[in-house]
């Protein structure tokens, strides 16, 4: 099984950043698993995992829900809600990653509320409609999806059907296997209509399952309504920022207490630190690969991935 991780991580090169999580996650579990209290080394590796997974097509929450495991953390029911908290509050770190590199779409998107700006304006009116659908089914169905979905064999399975869904719509040219070179004095994501916005924020629901991906299912979105490559990459960013911010803040206000209780405050803060500077590197990395290549190493890494811990799985690796 080991040289099965390597080999198929191995041909992933350009996931390479991926392989020490999963290689440490792997270490872990066949470590003492009496030593299951989160630690500065545990926070590092589930913060490298959520920034490079988060805004990259593969599904941060089926990651860090499966390393959470092989870490041993939130094996109980009791435990669970400090470990899924902490995973999401993690998640800060990716949200300032994006208003940092952005900071001139939010400048913009500030001046267009006053009336300075009317691309900002529509920009941020884009962001509103496209993020109200998952608002809405997230916040009413939030416990039923925590309490049917929230397993390995789910995410096994969204990871396989994703990636399987990149490379038929590839492959059926649906989606464009490039992204488009810039062309001076247009902007394409302002191009994008209130009705492409609410369409994507539709198909981003489907995303409330977890091992979809956010990101895959906003960029998918955006390509089937015939956004460019570009600009759909940057508004799942920037969907991606309002939607987190939402999300995390929920659930810290609702079990915070919890997460600080169970892991303290100075773990979190190093999870979140290193969740922003794999999101820094991530992100930058994304919009560069995807200028001279389609999205198939996404879909043929989640469909690894599924292999891997379907056998994890199988073997009692990890615990369903």
């Amino acid at each position: 099984m080991q040289k099965a991780v390597v080999v198929a991580l191995g041909a992933l090169a350009i996931l390479a950043v991926v392989e020490p999580s999963v290689a440490a996650a792997l270490t872990a579990q066949v470590a003492s698993t009496t030593e299951t209290a989160m630690t500065a080394w545990r926070a590092a590796v589930l913060g490298i995992i959520e920034g490079v997974t988060e805004y990259v097509p593969i599904s941060s929450t089926g990651h860090l829900l499966v390393a959470s495991d092989l870490l041993g953390l939130g094996s109980s029911k009791a435990d669970r809600g400090a470990a899924d908290t902490y995973a999401i509050a993690i998640q800060f770190g990716a949200i300032l990653a994006v208003a940092g590199l952005f900071w001139k779409r939010f400048r913009d998107m500030i001046l267009g509320i006053f009336g300075k700006s009317a691309g900002g304006r529509h920009l941020l009116i884009l962001l509103i409609v496209a993020f109200a659908p998952a608002a809405v089914l997230g916040f009413l169905l939030d416990d039923k999806i925590k309490e049917v979905l929230f397993s390995s064999w789910t995410i096994v399975f969204a990871w396989f059907v994703g990636g399987v869904l990149i490379l038929g719509l590839e492959r059926a040219g649906k989606i464009p296997h490039r992204g488009e070179p810039a062309e001076p004095g247009r902007d394409r994501l302002l191009e994008i209509t209130v009705r492409q916005a609410f369409i994507i924020g539709l198909i981003q629901c489907i995303a409330l399952w977890p091992g979809t991906s956010r990101s895959l299912a906003a960029i998918l979105g955006a390509l089937l309504v015939g956004v460019s490559m570009g600009a759909a990459v940057e508004f799942s960013f920037l969907l991606g920022f309002v939607t987190l911010s939402a999300a995390s803040s929920y659930a810290v206000l609702k079990h915070g207490d919890e997460m600080v209780s169970q892991f303290g405050v100075v773990n979190p803060l190093i999870g979140l630190l290193f969740a922003f500077l794999a999101a820094v590197i991530s992100i930058k990395w994304l919009v560069t690969y995807l200028q001279q290549h389609s999205l198939a190493i996404f879909g043929w890494y989640r469909i690894v991935i599924a292999g891997i811990t379907a056998g994890l799985i199988i073997t009692g690796a990890l615990n369903v």
